[in-house]
């Protein structure tokens, strides 16, 4: 380890390792500082993931995929499900813990260092500029010296903060999530089940995803207001007892998710935010994997490219280009969050019913939103942009 590098990227989850790799690519030099002993634990995640969005990053592997995933189901609060076929793999089941290792594994081949049970507890700041990080390893309290630090660490960002970056959110947007992993359980290996009501998660979903013969991740989201009088680990306890009586608890995670637009300011003097510190989080559905990495991916190119020119301000072009890769959908995403979460119970059974009057057919992730929101028109013409029809 040296006393230097040009770019130290704290967190070694996804988003970190990306945003490493495709610096180091480039010719940087960089650290990444993880706090846990081990990259790819704890697992906070659904660990499901868009075939487009994993293959853009690494070539998938079944060492680390549990299930290839063909279909969509949707559940009504009466019960009644409706399946989407996707028609080909459009999705994948992950193994965090082996996937996340081999990230970093990436990070690590294209020239980057990395450095387990680091704790970062400050930022170095010069002139109002962030010029390096302080941390603890080994019992020893360390300093690294750098030209801009990659904030990888969370949707806690304790980075943003220290840097003066406005990270606040409000507790109505943060989904209070909770998630087993469970065995003895039936389900389609192809297939990811979301379910809504009231009584199942009210103002978000509860989700059952395969993880291979007869294991699952089973888990729930509701939002930071309903969480505030009912824990998400109530309802889910609920929705185990009533769904899957025999299931048998593995692991237990549970946390907060961003369920909002990425920030405003994602960058400044020496520092940019990668991932759900930066929340690149797809507000609709929660998942963060694919657009952490396409938002990392741009920060670790954007800081490379202010390393090899010897000037940073190529980083303030940062949320430009997520908008224009990422953003623009994301907004999008989350108006359709705000529409769809606000449905009562007899909505969602109408919602149900109208898409089983369909042809198999004509049955399409596009559709489904298309009737869930047809009172409201000017999200159409954007609905058919984004989903397939």
């Amino acid at each position: 380890m040296k006393k230097e590098y040009d770019i130290v990227v704290v967190g070694a989850g996804p988003a970190g390792s990306i945003a490493a790799r495709y610096a180091a690519q480039r010719g940087a030099s960089v650290l990444i500082l993880e706090k846990d002993r081990d990259v790819g634990y704890p697992v906070r995640c659904g660990e499901a993931i868009s075939r487009e969005g994993l293959e853009a990053f690494i070539k998938p592997d079944k060492r680390w995929i549990n299930a290839e995933i063909t279909k969509f189901g949707f559940v009504a609060p009466n019960g009644k499900k409706v399946v989407i076929n996707l028609g080909k793999v459009e999705g994948y089941m992950l193994e965090r813990r082996i996937f996340d290792y081999e990230l970093a594994k990436t990070a690590s081949d294209a020239g980057a260092e990395i450095l387990t049970r680091a704790y970062v507890n400050s930022l170095i700041n010069e002139n109002g500029k962030v010029t390096g990080v302080n941390f603890e390893f080994r019992g020893e309290q360390k300093q690294i010296k750098c030209k801009i630090v990659i904030g990888a660490d969370g949707v806690e960002s304790r980075v943003g903060r220290w840097a003066g970056l406005e990270t606040h959110i409000d507790f109505r947007d943060m989904e209070s999530c909770f998630q087993v992993t469970a065995s003895n359980v039936e389900c389609d290996q192809d297939t990811l089940f979301f379910y809504f009501g009231k009584e199942v998660a009210p103002e978000g979903y509860f989700w059952v995803f395969p993880k291979g013969k007869g294991t699952a991740n089973i888990g729930l989201g509701v939002s930071g207001g309903i969480g505030k009088k009912r824990s998400a680990l109530s309802y889910l306890n609920n929705n185990l007892e009533n769904l899957f009586p025999t299931a048998n608890i593995l692991t237990q995670i549970a946390g907060g998710v961003p369920s909002v637009v990425a920030l405003k300011v994602m960058a400044a003097h020496g520092i940019m935010l990668v991932g759900d510190a930066a929340r690149q989080v797809n507000p609709l559905s929660g998942g963060g994997i694919s657009s952490g990495m396409m938002g990392a991916s741009i920060a670790g190119r954007l800081a490379a490219r202010s390393i090899k020119n010897n000037d940073l301000v190529y980083i303030k072009n940062y949320h430009k280009e997520w908008k224009k890769l990422r953003g623009k959908k994301h907004d999008f995403l989350d108006k359709i969050k705000d529409g769809l979460f606000n449905f009562t119970d007899i909505q969602f059974n109408n919602l149900i019913e109208s898409m089983l009057k369909l042809p198999e057919k004509k049955r399409t992730v596009g559709r489904f939103f298309m009737i869930a929101l047809k009172n409201k028109p000017s999200l159409l013409k954007d609905i058919a942009k984004v989903f397939m029809v």
